[in-house]
């Protein structure tokens, strides 16, 4: 038997660490130079970009090698495309477009096995040789949800409520678009849009997560661990919660 592997996001933003994440047209060969750097984790762009089934095992298998967790975000709030990505050995999940608190629900239920979830019920390439693997791996899976459209946005108190979404992601490219303003992530209306639910988020205690610049680069994004427990909320708004530049880069 061998260890289950460490998702390295969690365990470093539950010791309250920023998370950089290099994104963008990944291979194995090139997982392997980032190895060596110390990231937490490589971004594997199923959404816009060329990682698909045919390649999830390999890609997770290199950034296994350098202990980096693989994320890789799918094209569709759909449960076979998400806990497929995941039985090919992806650690995190990353799902576009979610709106309303039942989308989110639906993200839990397809990427978390029982009793929290329906994941289908398979090993998986992560689980080889794990003893138990089926009930120790909702530790180790992340559920990472896009808040990119203004009616997330509208809906977010609700969304907010869902347990088991590890991190909120705001993505202002999209969300530009959603209000009536296609290529405009930089525009003040929706970096102050952005800002908004980026507080919003930590002032729940979830931790969050943006792109480290606009127009929305291909480089690295950023994850953001949730307040401590017992800190005061409106002192989590006046400090982190509200500087701009720690949450949003420009």
């Amino acid at each position: 038997m061998t260890d289950l592997r460490v998702n390295k996001v969690k365990e470093s933003l539950s010791e309250g660490k920023v998370v950089a994440v290099p994104m963008g047209p990944v291979s194995s060969e090139l997982i392997e130079h980032f190895g060596p750097l110390g990231f937490d984790a490589i971004w594997l762009e199923g959404e816009h970009g060329p990682v698909d089934f045919d390649n999830i095992p390999d890609l997770t298998r290199a950034c296994d090698l350098w202990g980096m967790t693989p994320i890789v975000r799918v094209y569709q709030n759909e449960p076979a495309v998400i806990y497929r990505s995941l039985d090919l050995g992806a650690l995190g999940i990353c799902v576009p477009h979610i709106n309303t608190k039942s989308e989110a629900e639906a993200v839990v239920q397809a990427s978390k096995f029982a009793p929290i979830g329906m994941r289908g019920s398979f090993t998986s390439r992560q689980g080889i040789g794990i003893d138990n693997y089926l009930n120790r791996a909702n530790d180790q899976t992340m559920s990472i949800i896009l808040i990119e459209d203004i009616i997330a946005v509208n809906n977010l108190d609700e969304i907010l409520e869902v347990d088991n979404i590890d991190i909120f992601y705001v993505a202002p490219g999209d969300l530009a678009q959603s209000m009536g303003l296609p290529g405009g992530a930089g525009t003040k209306a929706v970096r102050l849009t952005s800002h908004t639910t980026l507080k919003l988020e930590l002032v729940f205690f979830h931790s969050a997560g943006s792109h480290g610049s606009h127009p929305e680069p291909t480089g690295c994004t950023k994850l953001y661990p949730p307040p401590a427990k017992g800190f005061d909320r409106c002192q989590r708004k006046r400090g982190v919660g509200s500087n701009s530049h720690l949450l949003l880069e420009t």
